[in-house]
């Protein structure tokens, strides 16, 4: 009858060897009819049936999960019929090729390594994985770098989408030490048996200003301790020169039982023993 064959059938292949199928029932279809989806992967392959089917309100089936899909450079074929009240519906079937259905899974390991005095960041990364790709010049890339909004410095938020070719790296030219960034990239094909439809985003990795003002914040609180001690060193050691270096005076020999050589050494202990004394005290009261 007519209208009782599925529509809009779709497949998809995902994080590298999961495949979803998904359909609509016919505009005619009756709440008891029941699909049944049906698959090989060459034509000399006997059909096999879908063992994890989704189901609507009604319990017809419309969709089927598959695990361990191996892509490689196979076509597909999709056979769904169905019956109804014991009559047999029109049946669907459609040829596919497997890498063309693929979502490319995000490139992995992002990582950013940005130079203030050259105001650039190199962005590394790794291919997405695939089951039948080995090649890094199969793929290429949109990059997209945010620049964070920041109302403190009245700077607000902008992006900037770049492509890169084939290559594992890309220079961030515009880099500015005041700002907070973050990039994510996403994959599709170059020229070889992959997807050209766009991947997924990796996630965002973020860059620029919290790890300079982290880096900065030990500065900070290193400066005025270095400061504080250098300072305290020099007070002190000034005090210490400036008596030290002072002449001494030599007293007038005022009696007969005292001679100038044993009265000039009596002094020189004394002072001393002021110096240390005074010294000593600075010392505590600074402390």
């Amino acid at each position: 009858m007519n209208g009782t064959a599925i529509e809009n059938f779709v497949c998809v292949i995902f994080n590298v060897s999961f495949m979803n199928c998904t359909w609509d029932v016919g505009r005619t279809a009756s709440e008891d009819t029941q699909y049944f989806l049906y698959w090989k992967t060459s034509k000399r392959e006997d059909f096999s049936g879908c063992q994890n089917y989704t189901k609507d309100n009604f319990g017809r089936h419309t969709g089927c999960r598959f695990q361990n899909v191996t892509i490689e450079h196979k076509t597909a074929y999709f056979l769904v019929n169905g019956s109804r009240n014991g009559q047999n519906i029109q049946s669907y079937e459609k040829r596919i090729l497997l890498y063309q259905i693929e979502k490319l899974t995000p490139p992995i390991n992002v990582t950013v390594n940005c130079t203030e005095a050259s105001h650039s960041c190199e962005i590394r990364w790794q291919p997405p994985r695939t089951s039948h790709v080995k090649k890094h010049t199969c793929f290429k890339y949109e990059i997209v770098i945010e620049n964070k909004a920041n109302p403190d410095k009245n700077i607000k938020p902008s992006s900037k989408t770049e492509t890169s070719g084939p290559g594992n790296s890309f220079i961030f030219g515009s880099f500015s030490a005041e700002k907070r960034y973050s990039v994510k990239l996403r994959a599709t094909d170059n020229g070889c048996l992959v997807s050209t439809s766009w991947g997924e985003w990796s996630t965002p990795v973020e860059f620029g200003k919290e790890q300079l003002t982290s880096t900065s914040s030990h500065m900070l609180f290193l400066i005025p301790v270095l400061t504080t001690s250098l300072v305290f060193f020099l007070f002190v050691l000034s005090i210490y020169l400036k008596k030290t270096s002072a002449t001494v005076p030599q007293p007038r020999n005022l009696f007969h039982e005292v001679s100038s050589m044993d009265f000039q050494t009596e002094y020189k202990n004394q002072l001393i023993k002021h110096e240390t004394e005074e010294i000593t005290r600075i010392t505590e009261e600074v402390a």
